[in-house]
C-alpha cells in the first residue's frame, strides 16, 4: 500500500483543490503516507471480537456498542487527540458518539470524517459499517504519527445509530451553533468500503470534493461511478441538510453489480455489491483485502490534499450582507458580496453562485473583482420557483485559492405549516406509491408531525405506510394489519421523527403487500 511517485508528485505539485476545499497555492504539502491494510484490520478483528464477547452485534442500545466506544476513544487519547464522547439522547440507549479533533491547524476551518461505529442487531457489522469505521481510525493515528504541518483543523466522528435513522450524526449536527457549522468547510463519510463483491463509488454531492477523491483513483488506474444507492442515506445527509459540503466512499451494498461494471471492477455480475449486507455473515470473512486497502489510501489521500500545509501563499475572505433574505416567487434579492485580501497579494477573483431553487437565476454585478473589492449579487426567483428556504453557496474562484459563502434565501409564506398533495395515485397489488410533498417551514419540525391520509382501499389492513423525511430518513406511520378487512376512508396518524428539519421534501411511501384489494390514494396532508 506505499504511496507511488506519481501520487506524492500529485500532492505536491497540485496548486489549489478545487471548489469548497480549496488549498492556498504557495502551501507547503507532505505527500500522504502508507495507510496500513494490517493496522485496519487489526481494528476489525477488534470490533469483530467485541461483537463475539456482547451477543453477536454491536447495535446501538446493545453491549457491543459502548464496547465499540471504549475501543475507538482510547485508541485515539493514546495517540493525542482531544476526544469527547458526545451522549445522543434521541438514540437507542442514549449511546454516545465518539468526537476526536487534532488539535493543529487553523481551527476556523475544519475538515471534518466520519463513519457510523454502529451494525444492526442482526450481526457484528464488519463491512457494515467496521470497514469505515476502522479505516478512519487508522487514518487518524496514521496522521498522530506523522504529525504534518496543518493548514486546517481536522476532526473525527464514529456516530451512533445510524441504523436507525441517521441519529447521532442528526444529533451531533443539531447540537452546533451556526458559527460552529460555517467552521466545517468539508464534510467526507465512509459507509461500507470493504464489500465482497464491490465497485467504486464516489459521493457526487459536489464536483470539487468528489474530483479529489477521483484524482487518486485515477493514478492506481480505477474508474469510478457516482454513489446512487447510499445518496441521503448515510451520515452524510445529515451534514448536508445544514448546507455544509460532503464527500465520500462506498463499495455497495444491496444493489446489484451490473455487466458493465462486472467488467470496469471485476467480480460477479446479477449478485448483490455485498452479499452479507445487514446479515448474521457479515463478519470478518466478509471483507476482502482489495477495497479495503484502495479505499483506505483514497481516505489518507484525500485528508492530507485537504488539510495538511502551511498558508504561506496569497489568500482572501469572502463574506456576505446580508446572509439570508425573504421574498415572495417573482421577486429579487440583493447582497453585497464582499473580499478581502488576508495575506500575500490581492488576485483575481471570479464569482458564482450554486444551490439555487428551481426557476431562479443569480446574476453579479461585476462578475469579477479583485480581493479587497465588492460585487453586488442579484437573486431573481419566477413565478414558478416553489416556496421553501434553500441554501445557496457562493464560491470566489480565485487565482491562487478558493474560498465560499453561504446565504439563506426563503420564498414565500414559511409561517404556514400544513400542507398538502392531492394527486391521485392508484393502489395496485405488491406496488409502491411515493407521493411527495414540499415544506415551505422554517426550523425543526415539531414532533410528532401529523399526517392525515385520505383515500379507497377495500382492505386497508393490506398496506404499510410510512414517511420519508427531507434527509432521506423513514417512519413507520402504518404496518399491515389483519384480517378482517376494513376500508381506508380517512384517517388521521402522529408520527414520532427525530431531529429532523420542517423544510423540503416529504414523501409519503404506500405499499400495498398483499393480492385482491385494490384502491386509490386521493390526497394526503402534513403539518410539520
Amino acid at each position: 500500500m506505499k504511496w507511488g511517485k506519481r501520487i506524492g508528485a500529485a500532492v505536491v505539485g497540485m496548486a489549489a483543490v478545487l471548489g469548497v476545499v480549496a488549498a492556498p497555492a504557495q502551501a507547503t504539502i507532505t505527500a500522504a503516507p502508507d495507510i496500513s491494510l494490517a493496522n485496519v484490520k487489526a481494528h476489525l478483528s477488534a470490533l469483530q471480537t467485541i461483537a463475539n464477547q456482547n451477543g453477536g452485534n454491536r447495535a446501538s442500545g446493545r453491549p457491543g456498542y459502548p464496547a465499540s466506544v471504549s475501543y475507538v476513544a482510547q485508541k485515539l487519547r493514546d495517540a493525542g487527540y482531544n476526544v469527547t464522547l458526545q451522549t445522543c439522547s434521541s438514540c437507542a440507549g442514549s449511546s454516545q458518539n465518539v468526537i476526536a479533533e487534532w488539535p493543529q491547524g487553523d481551527a476556523s476551518q475544519v475538515i471534518m470524517l466520519g463513519a457510523h461505529l454502529d451494525s444492526v442487531s442482526a450481526g457484528p457489522g464488519i463491512n457494515d459499517n467496521g470497514s469505515g469505521s476502522a479505516s478512519i481510525l487508522e487514518v487518524a493515528l496514521t496522521l498522530a504519527r506523522e504529525n504534518p504541518a496543518m493548514a486546517k483543523r481536522v476532526r473525527f466522528g464514529w456516530w451512533a445509530d445510524e441504523e436507525s435513522g441517521l441519529r447521532g450524526s442528526k444529533f451531533y449536527v443539531n447540537s452546533l451553533p451556526q458559527t460552529e457549522r460555517t467552521k466545517i468547510k468539508t464534510y467526507l463519510n465512509f459507509d461500507m468500503i470493504g464489500s465482497d463483491n464491490w465497485g467504486y463509488f464516489v459521493y457526487d454531492d459536489v464536483a470539487s470534493v468528489k474530483a479529489v477523491f477521483d484524482e487518486y483513483f485515477r493514478t492506481i488506474g480505477i474508474q469510478t461511478e457516482g454513489d446512487t444507492e447510499g445518496d441521503g442515506r448515510s451520515d452524510h445527509a445529515s451534514f448536508k441538510s445544514a448546507g455544509i459540503p460532503v464527500g465520500g466512499l462506498a463499495t455497495g451494498a444491496g444493489y446489484t453489480k451490473s455487466a458493465a461494471q462486472q467488467q470496469k471492477w471485476g467480480g460477479t455480475a446479477g449478485q448483490a455489491f455485498d452479499s452479507c449486507y445487514h446479515r448474521a455473515c457479515d463478519t470478518l470473512s466478509n471483507i476482502p483485502d482489495t477495497p479495503l486497502e484502495k479505499n483506505s489510501d483514497a481516505i489518507g489521500y484525500a485528508l492530507w490534499k485537504l488539510a495538511v500545509g502551511t498558508s504561506t501563499g496569497p489568500d482572501f475572505s469572502l463574506g456576505l450582507t446580508p446572509s439570508s433574505g425573504t421574498v415572495q416567487a417573482g421577486q429579487s434579492a440583493t447582497v453585497t458580496v464582499n473580499t478581502t485580501t488576508t495575506s500575500g497579494a490581492a488576485q483575481a477573483v471570479s464569482l458564482s453562485a450554486s444551490g439555487l431553487p428551481a426557476g431562479a437565476t443569480a446574476t453579479f454585478n461585476p462578475a469579477s473583482v479583485q480581493s479587497g473589492g465588492s460585487s453586488t449579487l442579484t437573486i431573481a426567483t419566477s413565478a414558478s420557483t416553489p416556496n421553501g428556504t434553500s441554501t445557496i453557496t457562493v464560491t470566489g474562484d480565485g487565482t491562487s485559492v478558493d474560498r465560499t459563502a453561504q446565504y439563506t434565501l426563503t420564498v414565500g409564506d414559511v409561517s404556514v405549516r400544513t400542507f398538502t398533495n392531492g394527486t391521485d395515485y392508484a393502489l395496485n397489488d405488491y406496488a409502491t406509491v411515493n407521493s411527495p410533498i414540499t415544506s415551505s417551514a422554517t426550523g425543526a419540525a415539531t414532533s410528532p408531525v401529523k399526517v392525515s391520509i385520505t383515500g379507497t382501499h377495500t382492505c386497508s389492513e393490506d398496506l404499510r405506510i410510512s414517511l420519508k423525511a427531507p434527509d432521506g430518513s423513514t417512519y413507520s406511520v402504518k404496518p399491515t394489519g389483519s384480517l378482517p378487512c376494513t376500508d381506508l376512508g380517512t384517517r388521521n396518524y402522529s408520527v414520532p421523527v427525530t431531529n429532523e428539519a420542517a423544510s423540503g421534501t416529504w414523501t409519503l411511501v404506500v405499499y400495498d403487500a398483499y393480492a385482491q384489494d385494490t384502491g386509490t390514494l386521493d390526497s394526503w396532508t402534513i403539518t410539520v
